[in-house]
């Protein structure tokens, strides 16, 4: 009850006006204090139903874990990564995977990120090894990351989460993290240091090619297969396999020897050049497969503007008159060679 005074005389009397505005009944607290606790007696049963369904029935939460990290491809353009996550599903239902997201970062840098949609379903009771696929483009990093550069080894982290969509417990977010190094590959340098000949003749001639490698990559190269063809003035005198495995430690120079058979008739008047100390070109190209830290790699290798030179070696021991000697059949009118073997070598 609420009082007003209206402006009145000494003869009026007070008026008493009743107001809208009143003192709550203790009564009133009582009935709210008991509906909210209703409530929330509702709210309890509801939730202990709900785990006791859940218990009896068996659902729970997934779980899910970063099993391993392949690398199946890797050459100087690309990265193909796969990551491997078991998930296992403890519900008596089959359970959808909504969506997967998935980030890789250096140092805090974005490298790539992608999204998978509806990557299929996890087995009642069961466990599902899902694989993502990421491709990792070189160009793309080093266009955006200067300071990154080939022949490098960059930390990285991958960021993954599972969107599933769980009964009773709705759609779910599994967040997933793992670390690792990955390279940036940078080919060899191959430098055809000199070609040492075996034996001689105009119809096959036996080589052995001297080469030189650098690995500019900061990790070891296992150098077991090597696939290349070398050209003398533009004629090819094919390739030669090789013979054993060699390793090339990282930021260094290794030298390898590579025997090969050609027929210098194939080569015309580069063989006279050659022989007259005039020297000719020659260039090399092909693959060069190796085992890495980070696994099987294939690189190129390339060489173009080389020349070549015959000379003696004189690391063998031979005499000035074990080089070279001329002979002019005047009967066919042709010039024939005739080489005395004894340390002669072409220099590159």
């Amino acid at each position: 009850m609420c009082y007003s005074f209206k402006g009145m005389a000494s003869s009026d009397k007070p008026e008493i006006v009743d107001r809208d505005v009143r003192e709550r009944d203790p009564k009133e607290d009582d009935k709210d204090e008991e509906k909210g606790g209703f409530m929330d007696k509702v709210k309890d049963f509801i939730q202990d139903i709900g785990e006791k369904i859940e218990g009896a029935i068996g659902f729970g939460k997934p779980t899910a874990d970063v099993t391993e990290i392949h690398v199946p491809t890797i050459n100087l353009e690309k990265a193909e990564i796969v990551v491997d996550v078991l998930i296992k599903n403890p519900n008596p239902v089959p359970i959808p995977l909504i969506d997967i997201n998935y980030l890789i970062e250096s140092d805090g840098r974005k490298l790539i990120s992608g999204l998978i949609p509806d990557a299929g379903t996890i087995p009642a009771h069961g466990e599902e090894t899902v694989k993502i696929p990421i491709r990792l483009v070189y160009d793309d990093i080093k266009n955006t990351y200067d300071d990154i550069k080939p022949g490098s080894i960059i930390p990285y982290r991958i960021k993954v989460d599972l969107i599933i969509d769980v009964p009773i417990f709705g759609r779910l977010t599994l967040p997933l993290e793992k670390t690792g190094e990955i390279p940036i590959p940078y080919k060899p340098d191959i430098d055809l240091e000199d070609i040492k000949f075996e034996r001689f003749s105009f119809e096959e001639t036996v080589a052995v090619l001297h080469l030189k490698l650098e690995n500019k990559n900061d990790f070891d190269l296992g150098l077991n297969a090597l696939d290349y063809e070398v050209w003398l003035s533009d004629v090819s005198i094919g390739g030669a396999e090789l013979e054993k495995s060699t390793k090339l430690d990282k930021n260094g120079i290794s030298y390898i020897d590579i025997p090969i058979t050609f027929k210098p008739k194939d080569f015309g008047s580069a063989l006279w050049d050659m022989i007259r100390g005039k020297g000719t070109g020659y260039s090399m190209k092909g693959n060069i497969n190796v085992d890495t830290p980070f696994g099987a790699m294939k690189l190129p290798i390339s060489k173009e503007g080389g020349t070549t030179r015959l000379k003696k070696s004189k690391e063998d021991g031979g005499d000035d008159d074990d080089e070279t000697f001329y002979w002019l059949d005047s009967k066919s009118g042709s010039t024939l060679l005739t080489l005395i073997f004894k340390g002669l070598k072409v220099s590159a």
